[in-house]
C-alpha cells in the first residue's frame, strides 16, 4: 500500500518532494529543537503538522519529512506516542509503514530505471536520493509498473 500511496501522490501533484507535496495538502512543516527525536507527526482540530529537527543536516530533514508525510497519509489520526503508552498494538508496524511510504517517494522506480546506464550500487543510489542506507533495503522496484514522468526531486 505505502508504493501505491506514493505513486498516486506524485501523479496528482506531478513531484515526489515531500515539502511541496505538505504544502499543496496544507499540511504545516515546522522546524523546531526536538532533542534526540528526527521528527514527528500530530494533528490538532483537523490541522496537520510535521515537525522536523532543526538540528539535523538537510538531506536528513527532506528524509524525515517524507517519513512523517508518510504517517499523515497513511496514519493521519494514529499517535505513536499514545499507542506505545496505552495499546498493545505494534508501533514498530506503523514506523515500517512510513518508512517504506518515504523510501518509495524519493526512490520512485522512474528514477531507478534513468540510473540503470549507469552501474551503481542501491547503496550509492540511497545516498543520492538521501534515503538512510539501513533502510534502502525496503525499497521494492517494479518492472513493469513505470508511472508516468515527474519532476522528481533531487
Amino acid at each position: 500500500m505505502p508504493k501505491q500511496t506514493a505513486a498516486k501522490l506524485m501523479a496528482k501533484y506531478q513531484t515526489n518532494n515531500p515539502f511541496e507535496i505538505a504544502e499543496q495538502r496544507g499540511i504545516t512543516v515546522l522546524y523546531e529543537s526536538l532533542g534526540s527525536a528526527l521528527g514527528f507527526y500530530n494533528s490538532y482540530k483537523r490541522i496537520q503538522f510535521i515537525h522536523i529537527n532543526n538540528a539535523i543536516e538537510e538531506r536528513l530533514q527532506t528524509f524525515v519529512c517524507a517519513h512523517e508525510l508518510g504517517h499523515a497519509i497513511l496514519h493521519p489520526k494514529a499517535s505513536t506516542s499514545f499507542m506505545k503508552r496505552n495499546t498493545f498494538f505494534a508501533v514498530e508496524q506503523v514506523e515500517v509503514e512510513a518508512n517504506r511510504f518515504a523510501v518509495e517517494l524519493l526512490m520512485p522506480d522512474e528514477s531507478l530505471y534513468e540510473h540503470t546506464s549507469r552501474t551503481m550500487t542501491v547503496q550509492e543510489l540511497a545516498s543520492v536520493y538521501g534515503v538512510p542506507e539501513e533502510i534502502v533495503h525496503l525499497k521494492k522496484i517494479d518492472p513493469h509498473g513505470l508511472n508516468e514522468r515527474v519532476n522528481f526531486y533531487r
